[in-house]
């Protein structure tokens, strides 16, 4: 039943579709200090450097129309890749129907994970690409106008580790505000801060010290590091590329590809060996792999005598606060806990910029709730509101990711809980609000093996980039583990009183131990054990009392002691008792940002260049989270600007707009393209008009259309604040004031360059 070989389809090299530059057209009254959206009457046109050397010999409308009539075929072009996921899906769900071996699930799971890969890289291939992001050309002006740059650059720089700059520091920080006034002051969440040090016993009950690691190897010569199945995947597919590559032999390492997450330590070694993988960067041997932990050790205090990490995430410090978070909420259920901050987690390669590194800012929501009411009392507030899903279903199905209202997703048991599907919706709109783009944002379903035991369901937020569709978001529903697991660990419960209605017969299981058996054992240890088996969930009794029954023994592990418990040490005893207040373990909501992905994603969603200039580019961030709100360029340096340069720089800091003066000697042009460059949204220029003319005025530019407007000198600061917290839009301030044309005093032959 198990296919023995992968498929044909795996051998197929996914093509690359002829992608088309984008355009539309912005109507409107435009400035004459910029030429080129005068020029060209407010048409934009962005194409990269790449595609123009590319297609070179065709024009542009050939380009597009080629790009219609591929649309045209996309399904029949996809049609044998979903039959291919559909037949392996089905393949999938029959195996753990019939209680397949747990090895032959797994090769099938992989196996479908690589067609499903196959799929999404042939339909975004196949899309039509709204926009071409030239990513050295982004890169470029990230580095040049320091939004960040690799740390310790002077001293050859460090992976995985960046710096902000000030623009970049000021994205960063607004990001997160509007994430603070979004969610904890919006839902009312309680804030926390933790220390970023946990002690190892912490990160051993969350499973992070086990399971928290990935397989390296080492030249053997200079002890470069590489992650194992990143290398072998990258040697084989060499490998298989070779044309002289026998189609048998290229099977059985595409087989050897689409299994790799399964590989166990001592087979991955053995792959190694069989086809003799060396460093790529010197050709030198490689270790065997060896299991790397990805946290970051160090000892707390002098001694030495107590272990511990850099948190990989900021959950832990919530749950090990749950008791006295549920206190100051006055004991009721639910509430919410967030935390934001930094997070380490030692990456063997890292990589793609903001993606993958090893130090990160995280932002972080437990959302505590009742088990048996998981629902949420806002939640059709947001049931109407339409978003791009990717289940499960359609995952295993060969279906694409569509449009679904999320009270539909709800009701139709898509979305697990309404709780689940309020955080999506919320998580859906805060993205927007800072500058994603939703035509390129999707939810994707985990699928039942990438779930993790305990989980009820899980989605992450995916923004699609140059680099595919990565990862920003996640919000999952976690049960009960966290606060189980520690619980168990701590002899503290970590539970939630319910008072009931009317009183309620329930049954109870117990653990029933032999104080002498025990005591005689273990001695002085005898009151761990005793602490241990007192505080014990149902679920967990079962579990040993049928290891009791079968082997007559069960092990226990508690403060690093292990205890081995026989049957005539411990029993397990049911019985019923009356309830007036029941006791509850919350299960937990979890929305977790990824801050440095939510940024990155901004970078490309907003990046653009300017008609007829591919030097100029600029950010259309969206004002609220705009390094700066504003600019104040005089037209010149004639000392008769700078009374008013000073009043509105002082009336916007009274405003509270962050702003920047630019009164160096280059054009205004050029001041122009410098603030639109680091995503300033709008500009105040004083000209000669402003001094020469009583009330006094001045122009305000909007960056994205770089229309301007005129208005009264005192009444600016007010504007621009309004439009930077999203009061006012644009387009009423065109309404309201006259558009600007061209100053009518002065010198008039000062252009836009």
């Amino acid at each position: 039943m198990l296919l023995k070989a992968a498929p044909t389809l795996l051998r197929i090299c996914v093509q690359t579709a002829i992608k088309p530059p984008a355009f539309y057209l912005s109507a409107g009254v435009v400035s004459s200090r910029d030429p080129l959206c005068a020029q060209h009457k407010g048409r934009l046109f962005s194409v990269s450097a790449r595609s123009l050397k590319n297609n070179k010999r065709k024009s542009l409308w050939q380009q597009f129309a080629e790009r219609r009539n591929m649309d045209g075929n996309t399904e029949e072009l996809l049609a044998p890749l979903r039959k291919a996921v559909k037949e392996q899906g089905d393949l999938v769900r029959q195996l753990k129907e019939e209680k397949a071996p747990a090895v032959d699930v797994s090769k099938a799971v992989a196996e479908l994970k690589a067609r499903k890969r196959v799929l999404e890289a042939k339909e975004l291939a196949l899309q039509p690409q709204d926009d071409l992001i030239d990513r050295p050309k982004l890169e470029d002006t990230l580095k040049r106008r320091f939004f960040y740059d690799q740390a310790f650059a002077i001293y050859g720089g460090v992976s995985g580790l960046y710096d902000f700059g000030p623009v970049g520091c000021a994205l960063k920080n607004n990001i997160i505000q509007l994430w603070r006034q979004h969610f904890i002051q919006e839902e009312q969440i309680l804030e926390i801060d933790c220390t970023m040090l946990t002690p190892e016993a912490v990160l051993k009950t969350s499973g992070h010290v086990e399971k928290f690691a990935d397989f390296m190897v080492k030249d053997v010569k200079n002890g470069e590091c590489f992650r194992a199945d990143h290398l072998l995947k990258a040697h084989l597919q060499k490998l298989m590329s070779d044309k002289k590559c026998a189609a048998e032999k290229r099977a059985e390492m595409d087989s050897v590809v689409t299994q790799l997450d399964n590989y166990s330590q001592q087979e991955l070694a053995e792959l190694f060996v069989k086809y003799n993988v060396k460093s790529p960067v010197t050709g030198n041997d490689v270790s065997p792999p060896i299991s790397f932990n990805l946290m970051f050790q160090t000892c707390i205090g002098p001694g030495g005598n107590m272990p511990g990490y850099l948190r990989p995430e900021t959950a832990q410090g919530i749950f090990l606060n749950f008791k006295r978070l549920l206190e100051f909420n006055q004991g009721k259920l639910p509430f919410a806990a967030a935390q934001i901050g930094n997070s380490f987690r030692n990456e063997i390669s890292p990589r793609s910029g903001l993606i993958r590194v090893r130090e990160f800012t995280m932002a972080e929501i437990e959302h505590f709730v009742d088990p048996n009411d998981k629902s949420h009392p806002k939640f059709q507030s947001l049931a109407d509101l339409e978003l791009t899903l990717y289940s499960s279903k359609a995952q295993t199905s060969g279906q694409s990711a569509h449009k679904m209202k999320l009270g539909d997703a709800v009701e139709q048991g898509v979305i697990n809980n309404s709780v689940l599907g309020y955080f999506i919706g919320r998580i859906y709109l805060y993205l927007v609000k800072v500058g994603v783009s939703p035509d390129k944002l999707r939810f994707r379903q985990h699928m039942d093996n990438e779930m993790a035991h305990y989980a009820c369901d899980c989605w992450d937020a995916e923004t699609k980039t140059s680099y595919g569709w990565i990862e920003i978001v996640g919000c999952a529903d976690r049960s009960c583990y966290d606060l189980t697991c520690h619980a168990r660990a701590t002899k503290v419960p970590l539970v939630a009183e319910k008072p009931l209605k009317e009183a309620k017969t329930v049954n109870v299981v117990q653990f029933d131990a032999n104080k002498g058996a025990i005591g005689k054992a273990y001695k002085k240890d005898a009151k761990l054990v005793m602490e241990y088996l007192a505080i014990c969930d149902e679920c967990y009794i079962t579990e040993q009392e049928r290891l009791l029954n079968e082997i007559g023994e069960f092990t226990i592990e508690t403060e690093g002691k292990t205890f081995k418990l026989t049957q005539d040490m411990v029993s397990v005893k049911r019985f019923q008792k009356i309830l007036h207040v029941e006791e509850i373990v919350p299960n937990v909501i979890e929305p977790s940002f990824g801050i440095g992905r939510i940024m990155y994603s901004i970078f490309e969603h907003t990046f653009h260049v300017r008609e007829g200039d591919e030097q100029r580019t600029y950010f259309s961030f969206p004002a609220t989270v705009a390094p700066y709100k504003c600019s104040v360029l005089p037209l010149s340096q004639n000392h008769e600007f700078v009374p008013f340069v000073q009043e509105l720089s002082e009336a916007l800091t009274r405003n509270g707009v962050s702003h920047k003066v630019d009164d160096s000697s280059g054009s205004i042009g050029r001041r122009y393209a410098r603030t639109d460059e680091i995503g300033v949204a709008f500009g105040i220029t004083i000209d000669f008009d402003t001094v020469n003319k009583t009330p006094h005025t001045a122009t305000l530019r909007d960056r994205d259309c770089m229309r301007q407007i005129r208005a009264e000198v005192s009444d600016l600061p007010s504007i621009v604040r309004d439009l930077a917290n999203g009061v006012t839009t644009w387009a009423e301030v065109e309404n309201k004031y006259p558009i600007f044309e061209g100053q009518e005093t002065g010198r008039k032959e000062t252009t836009e360059e």
